[in-house]
C-alpha cells in the first residue's frame, strides 16, 4: 500500500495515548496522518488490531511499517529540524535498546502516566512483561 502521507496509528481508547498524540499534532510539525487505530483502515494500512494493541505503528507513503520507539523515531524523523535529530537518535544502537523496554514499561503502566486514567490499563494477560 502506498500513501501521500505517512500515518502514525495509537490507542485512542487510551487517555494517554491520545493526550501524547494532541501533543503530537499541536508540537510536532510532521507530514504524518495521526489517527487512533479504532478510526483507520488497518488492512488498507497493512496493519492488524494485534499490531495496534501492542504499540503505536508508524506506516510510510511506501507501506513499510515500524512499532514502538522505532515508529516515534521515524515520526520524529519527519517533522525535520531538531526534531530530527531526536528521532536519529533514538534510533543509535544503545538508546534504540534501552528504549523498547522503556516503551514496553510505560506500555505496561499507561493508566499511571499523566492523562492516563483507569480505563488505559493493560489487562495483565496482553502485557509483554507484566
Amino acid at each position: 500500500m502506498t500513501n501521500n502521507r505517512p500515518t502514525f496509528v495509537y490507542d485512542g481508547d487510551c487517555s494517554f495515548c491520545t493526550s501524547c498524540a494532541q501533543f503530537i499534532e499541536r508540537r510536532i510539525p510532521t507530514r504524518a496522518t495521526v489517527i487512533p487505530w479504532q478510526f483507520a483502515d488497518l488492512p488498507a494500512l497493512g496493519l492488524t488490531v494485534e499490531q495496534c494493541e501492542a504499540a503505536v505503528q508508524w506506516v510510510g507513503r511506501d507501506g513499510t511499517t515500524a512499532a514502538g520507539p522505532d515508529a516515534i523515531a521515524l515520526l520524529l524523523r519527519d517533522a525535520g529540524r531538531i526534531w530530527s535529530v531526536a528521532g536519529s537518535a533514538l534510533g543509535l544502537r544503545p538508546i534504540r535498546a534501552a528504549a523498547w523496554p522503556a516503551y514496553q514499561w510505560v506500555a505496561d503502566h499507561r493508566d499511571l502516566m499523566p492523562g492516563g486514567t483507569a480505563a488505559c490499563a493493560v489487562p495483565q494477560n496482553r502485557q509483554v512483561n507484566p
